[in-house]
């Protein structure tokens, strides 16, 4: 990515257009940015200091033909959700506990492996996080189905799937807005709108410090939130295609179709990205910004700066680096 981004002007700000479209999420009391070809995370730890770290991704995944072919890049939203996710928690979680036992300071050299997704435990946790997720959001809403056509005779194909789409989307509502309830989530809803924040500040080329980015509205078009709930939607007109076949086959259906509803949902997003001002787009993208009212909270300062201390150093690896407003304690 070059040095400076083109930029076309806005009312009231001069939007960004930079080759680069950055990502995140909200791991434990800390945000990880995700650029072309690196990603970053920030922490507050348990002293109150900013631990920062950072490595290049995967270049097979994020720069290779992967990145070129329609539908099928859509599976890096996944690995974002899953790989990167669970890597940056871990990595959060090492922070967090690293002063227990009498050591305040986490150990830098250890952090790395605490954080490393080949260790069979996170491969693990990522597997059962896949199965659970879709266990509850796929093949759970179909089990229901399915029971009430026993009960009251087959419905219409339309019908069927509509009931089970339903279903689904109610699990998803009920899951963010229930685990919102805990404390310690919404601390992660607050880093998740912190980061939010952040990318906007950046796109429209405001300086990365707190006075800026604090106004900034904490949901996001290019979420991972909005992303869910295209899925749900996609998966209602794909499946009603399907018809209603044997219930076996539509538990594999489920399955096998999770990549091309992931395919196209990542299509869409972009499409959001790309033409933030499109009317159609901004239909597209207007639930998910709803559903963001569960999944993000109003960050406070110090939530903030840790979103900004990640966003700086993924601008300094990518080599886009704004004028520094956080100084981090570097891992």
């Amino acid at each position: 990515m070059s040095a400076s981004a083109p930029v076309e002007e806005q009312p009231g700000h001069t939007l960004r257009t930079p080759k680069i479209s950055y990502g995140g999420q909200a791991v434990l009391e800390g945000v990880m940015m995700r650029g072309r070809t690196f990603m970053a995370v920030a922490v507050r730890a348990p002293d109150k200091s900013i631990v920062v770290t950072s490595e290049p991704l995967p270049k097979h995944l994020y720069s290779g033909i992967i990145q070129k072919i329609p539908l099928v890049r859509g599976m890096t939203m996944l690995w974002d959700a899953l790989g990167l996710g669970m890597k940056a928690l871990m990595f959060s979680a090492d922070i967090q506990m690293a002063d227990q036992g009498g050591d305040a300071e986490p150990d830098a050299d250890s952090q790395p492996a605490a954080a490393s997704l080949s260790k069979p435990l996170a491969w693990t946790t990522v597997a059962v996080a896949m199965i659970f997720g879709i266990g509850v959001f796929f093949i759970t809403p179909l089990a229901v189905v399915g029971l009430f056509e026993r009960l009251i005779g087959e419905a219409s194909s339309l019908w069927s799937n509509l009931a089970e789409g339903l279903i689904r989307l109610a699990l998803l509502v009920g899951y963010v807005a229930l685990i919102g309830l805990m404390p310690d989530v919404k601390r992660v809803y607050g880093y998740h709108g912190a980061e939010h924040m952040t990318i906007h500040a950046w796109e429209h080329n405001d300086p990365l410090d707190p006075a800026h980015v604090a106004t900034y509205p904490p949901a996001h078009p290019r979420c991972g939130t909005a992303f869910l709930l295209e899925v749900v939607a996609i998966s209602v007109v794909l499946f009603a295609l399907l018809g209603t076949p044997d219930l076996w086959l539509r538990v594999l259906s489920r399955i096998l179709l999770i990549p091309v509803i992931a395919g196209i949902a990542y299509e869409l997003l972009r499409l959001g990205g790309k033409y933030p001002e499109s009317v159609l787009m901004k239909a597209i993208v207007a639930p998910g910004l709803l559903l963001q009212a569960l999944t993000t909270r109003y960050p406070d300062e110090s939530q903030m700066e840790v979103a900004i201390a990640s966003m700086e150093e993924l601008l300094k690896r990518e080599g886009d680096l704004p004028q520094p407003s956080v100084a981090p304690t570097a891992a």
